[in-house]
């Protein structure tokens, strides 16, 4: 459930911002853009400067601000662009600001606005309600900080880390956490007298503005966030890894056993020779299990050579390991 109203139906959306506006001109169209330049590490006192300046000077990645920015402004927008490394940085500030300013201040004011001094009073139930919701969001924020974040820098990277985790299933799952305020926020219109009305209704617009900044949060992580890494971890689950002969140290060297094994198959081969299992072989060579399952296919490709048997004595043979360090069963 939406937290906040939508004053523009979708059939109705404003022309987009572009990179040659005027960054003032976008905050004046809608002040809510100052947590997003924000959360961007964009610093203030940017002038007359355009959109595409301001993100040049800054090292923001122009395509993903303006499509943060004319989503939450309601405005046309398209996902195709964006940087998930920049949106993660987006989405680590506004998890900070959350956690670390906003909910703190709220829960403040809350105490100064409302009696929370007898434990069988409404008052303390209200702010424990509180507490319990602020510990959610935090559990929330924190997953996607420690687990999501973490898995999602590793496919940027190219690899698809090797643990029971998918980003489809996390999605179907995901949850805007702000239905708890809402309802928090409406049982103290609704039913909580209280003379000290000015700090209370103070409070209350702390909670709905937190609340609507919360459902543009989760709005950011559904609509462009999620869907973009998704789409990246079903590339990478469809296409095997590339071995990695691309980096210097997998080069094939010239005058080995065979020219046309890497520097890491070798290595492999040895591990094989050994009667390592390819979880010995990922631990001893700090690779995943993935990238050693390709390697082992490649070799088998180019040696025709399946078994480990086989391996074991192509190692010999080619002077890769002294049969003294072989266990031999």
């Amino acid at each position: 459930m939406r937290f906040y109203a939508i004053t523009l139906l979708m059939d109705t959306k404003k022309t987009p911002y572009l990179s040659g506006d005027r960054l003032r001109d976008l905050v004046d169209d809608n002040n809510l853009l100052l947590l997003v330049i924000s959360r961007f590490a964009i610093p203030l006192g940017f002038g007359d400067a355009t959109v595409g300046e301001i993100c040049r000077g800054s090292e923001v990645d122009c395509d993903t601000f303006l499509t943060v920015a004319n989503l939450i402004s309601g405005r046309e927008y398209s996902a195709a662009d964006v940087s998930l490394s920049s949106l993660m940085v987006y989405l680590e500030n506004a998890h900070s600001y959350f956690l670390d300013f906003i909910l703190p201040t709220i829960r403040e004011k809350l105490i100064k606005a409302i009696d929370c001094s007898d434990s069988n009073d409404v008052g303390f139930l209200i702010l424990r309600y509180f507490d319990n919701y602020v510990l959610e969001v935090r559990r929330h924020m924190e997953y996607e900080n420690e687990t999501v974040f973490p898995y999602i820098r590793e496919l940027i990277d190219g690899r698809l880390p090797e643990h029971e985790f998918s980003l489809r299933d996390y999605s179907l799952n995901h949850d805007s956490v702000t239905e708890k305020l809402q309802e928090l926020k409406d049982i103290v219109i609704r039913h909580y007298k209280h003379r000290n009305n000015n700090m209370l209704n103070y409070v209350l617009y702390d909670i709905i503005n937190c609340g609507g900044d919360l459902g543009s949060h989760s709005e950011v992580e559904d609509e462009l966030f999620l869907p973009q890494a998704i789409k990246l971890e079903k590339k990478l689950e469809s296409s095997p890894a590339a071995p990695e002969s691309v980096s210097p140290e997998s080069a094939p060297d010239d005058g080995q056993p065979d020219a046309t094994l890497s520097s890491r198959e070798r290595e492999i081969i040895v591990c094989v020779a050994k009667g390592m299992s390819n979880k010995e072989i990922a631990d001893a060579l700090c690779l995943s299990i993935h990238t050693v399952t390709t390697h082992r296919r490649n070799i088998a490709s180019k040696l025709q050579i399946h078994s480990p048997a086989g391996l074991t004595i192509y190692a010999i043979l080619n002077r890769l390991i002294d049969i003294k360090e072989i266990k031999l069963q």
